[in-house]
């Protein structure tokens, strides 16, 4: 069956296969980079968030002690709540500053860039990352 082909054809074929082979499991093992980010955007939540938010973003909950005033907002809605459209900018300087609130005293929500950069020994890089998978996660969580 094989009396017609060359050794090199053969390497090559085999050659061809086998790189194949390693996209497929490359591409088996390793999600896409979006998925990726939502993952482990969905871990930082669980483990900062969810106590003041819900497990599920939708927030309501009781606050957790009489420092806080209200129960935190509801994530799933803040694209409805800014015109239908997710408003990362607000969502990246919510986490790096906290929020804004100077009429009414200081913000009841932790400002997580502060704690993220006190928890990285100040790499900015890995800050960013947090931030970034963290938005990515609040995006993922949108309701229409």
């Amino acid at each position: 069956m094989f009396r017609n082909i060359g050794g090199s054809s053969v390497l090559c074929a085999l050659a061809i296969l086998a790189g194949a082979f390693l996209v497929r499991q490359n591409h088996s093992k390793k999600p896409p980079a979006k998925e990726s980010a939502v993952s482990e955007g969905a871990n930082l939540y669980k483990r900062n968030c969810a106590v003041c938010h819900g497990n599920d973003g939708t927030g309501g909950a009781p606050p957790r002690s009489s420092r806080f005033t209200a129960p935190a907002p509801d994530l799933t809605t803040l694209a409805k709540r800014h015109g239908g459209k997710f408003p990362a900018d607000y969502v990246d300087e919510v986490l790096r500053s906290g929020v804004k609130m100077p009429d009414h005293g200081p913000s009841e929500m932790p400002v997580w860039g502060t704690i993220f950069k006190a928890t990285t020994k100040s790499d900015e890089a890995e800050v960013n990352k947090r931030i970034a998978v963290l938005t990515a996660y609040l995006r993922s969580l949108q309701t229409e």
